[in-house]
């Protein structure tokens, strides 16, 4: 008796070593980081303001500058023109680049004509003497450096913490260092030391005010920027961020002024951390990696974007320029800015900087100090001591009622710190409250264990055990009614059935299709996919129901690539059979959709019924028509932006009026080789020229495709219609969409 006394205090005692252990840094676990990471993010979503800082403006080279004024980089030139609007036109107090210049400007021909010069003109007077007017607009470098003296101007550059063998490590010019590190602190102060740097042309930036990196050592484990150094150490140096000079220089500081905390020892010796910088009377409060919680407003446009080529065509209104702090960055895909944050999963990189300088201006530094280790080690010893001695002496809904008002208890004192700007550790107590109220109130089983057999006697026939197991950790959400969700739906069938059946007897052919079906099945399930009905040779199965997915896009492509794979395997065991070969076509769409028990009185199924899954199964049936085995919508492949994909076409599918475009999936971005890339690069240009009616490029283009891939029948496709489209012209109004009248 006196032992059963003892085993929940022990089993306590466990729960609460486990995380304290977490707490003291003597074992790091990753999975309560990223408990933390999470609870961070909903505070931090739960309480940003989500207005527009109009102090601060970014100007975009965005996909609309970029085809205004072409592909970047762009010529330095119109670099400077830029520069010169923005303080001369419009008045700008700061201007601060989240790019760096290290390579010469050689796109205005100089280095060209000076060749020519040398050698094959260096008798022509003419030509020598033209070269000589028109060298200084050609020297854009040269240009571009003028525009930026004397003026407020950072220009950006980048840090290296670890080089590859054959990488020197340093290329440009740094900017001026913040300050020497002090030698009785530089060596134990445990910010980021960088090895090499990617700076600036010297004649830039020695031309410019300042600069600041843009590197962030700090990316969280997922991926996501939560923490930014304002300073990073190379060579016994301090260096700014971007955020920090350009904020140092908007507000006109010399210099700036480290606060060292000195107390405390790690391995026996006394260690220095970094409490605030101060930037004259701003004081900054970082961590002792120098790093700052970046303050973010809100979602993407929480200050003011102008596209750059607006003000380089001086299009942009003065009065929202004047006296602003002003970057230059890009939210353009294709330029490779953009970064997860814990308010959006596709950030622009500037934006991040700007959300760092609004703070400094705001005093809105959430700060995480060293000492909330301790109260993090006090606080969960409190709670575990506390419901330790109270919930075995209280009733169940005693105790769900006081785990309740202790896990609100923690809440308000966090979000009360949160709101002044402290931040303090929430996912161990709230973890630790969970494990202990789980651990004493043993009923919970039980109800687990009913609601499992709830929702295994509703949706065993559609899904797979996991996912049944995964439901009844909250059976109350489920049910067989209708309802409308954004789902995935596939759709597979055996091509040319009818032939196949014909030439064998019944008995064979129930078990080719036992064959056929029960590893496609498997692979559905093992993605998370519930199957709706077989349709003879067909499989109609989709995701995102009865179980929420939020990623139900991607584990259906996973599962048509897997189906792909086993198709092959089966493939031999069907011709060690002497069974015919067996291809399929598989058909992929995301949309809403109708999801729930629909029949008649006689008979009800769980099914999807709408305009999107009509769609999957149209695209199913293209598959033969470009020789493909799967074929997905464009709001399919929009969902799984870590594949590459190929465009087969625009069409009108029989029963839809609006134009869709198809794609077919290729692979995953980091499997495709070479040659893969290249196909994929020449085919695009050859399905641009055959959309610009361009049908002697177009042609060329698709032969070359077509002799280097004689087996793929898209190729020949664009061929046959080409051969059409030449002797009967769809007409200047075409928008390159072909119409299917068949199923």
């Amino acid at each position: 008796m006196q032992l059963q006394r003892l085993v929940r205090p022990t089993l306590s005692a466990i729960i609460l070593l486990i995380l304290l252990v977490d707490t003291s840094g003597l074992n790091k676990y990753p999975f309560i980081k990223q408990l933390e990471n999470w609870t961070y993010d909903a505070r931090l979503n739960f309480t940003r303001p989500d207005t527009i800082d109009d102090r601060i403006v970014i100007i975009d080279i965005d996909e609309t500058s970029l085809a205004e004024v072409g592909r970047w980089p762009w010529g330095r030139n119109k670099l400077a023109t830029i520069v010169n609007n923005l303080f001369d036109l419009y008045e700008v107090d700061t201007v601060g680049f989240d790019i760096v210049f290290a390579e010469k400007d050689q796109s205005s021909g100089l280095e060209k004509f000076d060749q020519l010069a040398r050698t094959t003109l260096r008798n022509n007077a003419e030509y020598l003497q033209a070269l000589q007017e028109i060298r200084p607009s050609l020297m854009h470098d040269e240009i571009f450096a003028d525009s930026l003296i004397g003026k407020n101007i950072v220009l950006g550059y980048y840090f290296k913490t670890n080089l590859q063998e054959d990488e020197t490590g340093i290329t440009g010019m740094l900017p001026p260092a913040l300050t020497r590190m002090d030698l009785q602190w530089s060596e134990r102060l445990p910010i980021n030391r960088a090895v090499g740097y990617g700076g600036n042309l010297e004649i830039l930036q020695a031309s410019a005010k300042s600069g600041g990196y843009f590197d962030n050592p700090f990316v969280d484990a997922d991926g996501v920027f939560r923490r930014v150094p304002l300073v990073q150490a190379y060579q016994g140096y301090l260096f700014a961020s971007l955020a920090l000079a350009v904020s140092q220089a908007h507000l006109g500081a010399d210099g700036i002024q480290l606060a060292v905390e000195t107390e405390g020892t790690r391995g026996g010796e006394e260690y220095y951390a970094l409490e605030t910088i101060d930037l004259r009377d701003y004081r900054i409060p970082v961590d002792a990696n120098g790093a700052v919680f970046v303050p973010y407003r809100g979602r993407q446009g929480s200050f003011t974007y102008i596209p750059a080529h607006e003000v380089l065509n001086r299009k942009t209104n003065p009065q929202i320029l004047k006296d602003k702090i002003v970057l230059i960055g890009t939210s353009a895909p294709g330029l490779l800015d953009l970064r997860s944050t814990p308010v959006q999963n596709i950030y622009p990189g500037v934006e991040v900087h700007a959300n760092i300088i609004s703070g400094i201006l705001d005093d809105r530094i959430k700060h995480k100090p060293a000492w909330t280790v301790g109260y993090e080690f006090v606080l969960l010893v409190v709670i575990a001591v506390s419901m330790a001695l109270l919930l075995p002496l209280v009733s169940p809904l005693l105790a769900a009622a006081g785990t309740l008002g202790l896990t609100g208890l923690v809440m308000v004192g966090t979000f009360l710190a949160w709101n002044n700007n402290l931040i303090l550790p929430l996912a161990s107590p709230l973890l630790l409250i969970l494990l202990l109220f789980i651990l004493h109130m043993s009923y919970g089983y039980f109800i687990e264990s009913r609601g499992k057999r709830q929702l295994a006697h509703l949706f065993g026939h559609y899904i797979p055990p996991e996912l049944v197991d995964e439901m009844s950790e909250s059976p109350e959400e489920y049910s067989l009614e209708g309802e409308n969700r954004e789902m995935t739906v596939l759709f597979s069938d055996v091509r040319g059935f009818t032939s196949i059946s014909e030439g064998m007897d019944p008995k064979q052919l129930t078990q080719l299709m036992n064959a056929l079906l029960t590893p496609m099945t498997r692979v559905i399930h093992k993605n998370r996919g519930t199957i709706d009905k077989y349709m003879g040779d067909a499989i109609m199965s989709f995701w995102g129901a009865p179980l929420h997915d939020s990623e139900h896009a991607r584990h259906a492509l996973y599962a048509a690539m897997e189906m792909m794979d086993e198709l092959k395997i089966m493939q031999e065991d069907f011709e060690r059979r002497g069974w015919p070969k067996v291809d399929i076509g598989i058909g992929l769409n995301t949309g809403d959709m109708n999801v729930g028990n629909m029949g008649s009185e006689f008979r009800m199924a769980y099914t999807v019924l709408g305009d999107a899954v009509n769609l999957g199964s149209r695209l199913e049936g293209l598959t033969k028509n470009y020789g493909v085995n799967i074929i997905v919508s464009e709001t399919t492949k929009a969902a799984v932006p870590e594949f590459v994909f190929r465009e087969l076409d625009l069409v009108r599918v029989k029963g839809k009026n609006e134009p869709v475009a198809i794609f077919e999936p290729v692979g995953h971005k980091n499997d495709l080789d070479k040659s893969v890339t290249s196909e994929l690069t020449a085919y695009k240009q050859a399905l641009m020229n055959f959309r610009a009616q361009s049908w002697d490029r177009a042609e060329l283009d698709f032969f070359n495709l077509n002799r280097t891939s004689p087996g793929r029948m898209l190729y020949q496709v664009y061929l046959e219609r080409i051969t059409v489209y030449r002797n009967e012209p769809p007409g200047d109004g075409w928008d390159g969409v072909f119409t299917h009248t068949t199923k």
